[in-house]
């Protein structure tokens, strides 16, 4: 019987003949062996998943968790047209499935640019409904980006601008190198940025400077864009990703399970007044109370010494039924003590 991944993400719970309810009121931790069945040798510095237009990679030894996603289309400069999105969409629904990931970094492949843009090329093309229906698809794709439960960190050399810059937006942190640019120059074109740059610019850098910067179009640069609060850090020319990737190291060795709900407890408070606010930060913080990650941590900090987080899971009556279909056997999970199977 293989080990049990380190699932925490989400699951749709699927239907059986078996009815599944839980013995315990709480959700059950269960210890887990480390993932190499999942992730193939962990001797391989990078594991590659998809290919084509986006990529993803799957670092492994001491940085397994961290998964980069790479834009990969030099001949258009990164410019999103229908079968990048087709392929953008299904790299972030990989990574939503995707119980092993900690955190993602999102890069570029090709030199001195983010991305682009949209396709301007192939939206000359497109009829105004279909133009309509894409930009509706890019904005749905980064909300999807913005909405994993992992921490995302986009990392921009060189040129990020209109969807380029839209996407970066959606990510939860950014590093830039010094000459990188950034723009949003839809209002040049006569329409508006579309995918989500009217609504989660000003939620960064403040109303005043995003209307600014969306009302003229203008590029900043990568010192600009961080004196501003666009960026997170920006470092020299070429030190974007050596920096992103420090952060992601900082992310994964944290409690995983602690990330994913600071991410829920942040992104949900800043949209709704105060007390309900801090209601959902209690919500969040009960729902770790239960953990082992987080009696490890205590036990850590006692004894001076680092966490140790990743043979632990926690699981909800969302991910239960699908792991022990898949990994373990009914029996087991009944000798276990962890749930009744009721004909």
């Amino acid at each position: 019987m293989p080990g049990f991944p380190a699932l925490i993400g989400r699951s749709i719970f699927r239907s059986s003949s078996h009815a599944l309810r839980f013995t315990h009121p709480t959700a059950a931790v269960v210890s887990a062996p480390p993932l190499r069945h999942r992730i193939g040798s962990r001797r391989a510095l990078i594991i590659q998943t998809l290919s084509g237009p986006v990529r993803i990679e799957r670092l492994s030894d001491s940085d397994s968790g961290i998964i980069e996603l790479k834009l990969d289309r030099p001949e258009a400069k990164n410019a999103i047209g229908k079968e990048m999105l087709r392929r953008l969409q299904n790299a972030i629904a990989t990574i939503d499935n995707d119980s092993s990931a900690n955190v993602v970094v999102v890069s570029s492949s090709v030199p001195k640019v983010f991305c682009a843009g949209a396709d301007l090329k192939e939206r000359k093309l497109m009829s105004a409904s279909e133009v309509q229906q894409f930009v509706n698809s890019l904005r749905s794709t980064f909300s999807s980006l913005e909405a994993l439960s992992v921490p995302t960190v986009a990392v921009i050399e060189g040129a990020a601008l209109g969807g380029g810059l839209e996407m970066a937006l959606s990510c939860d942190l950014r590093v830039c190198g010094e000459e990188s640019t950034f723009s949003l120059p839809e209002t040049g074109l006569a329409i508006i940025p579309g995918a989500g740059g009217t609504q989660r610019l000003p939620r960064i850098v403040g109303r005043s400077a995003a209307k600014e910067l969306i009302f003229t179009g203008r590029r900043i640069s990568g010192k600009e864009a961080v004196s501003m609060g666009l960026v997170n850090y920006c470092v020299p020319a070429g030190e974007a990703h050596h920096k992103a990737l420090q952060i992601a190291r900082d992310i994964n060795q944290k409690g995983p399970l602690a990330i994913r709900m600071a991410k829920q407890a942040i992104n949900k408070g800043l949209e709704v007044d105060m007390p309900s606010a801090l209601d959902a930060e209690e919500e969040c913080y009960e729902q770790l109370l239960g953990t082992q990650d987080r009696l490890e941590g205590l036990a850590a900090f006692a004894e001076k010494r680092k966490p140790s987080c990743a043979p632990l899971l926690l699981l909800t009556i969302e991910t239960l039924y699908e792991v022990s279909q898949k990994y373990v056997d009914d029996a087991l999970l009944s000798r276990l003590g962890l749930v009744d199977f009721c004909p």
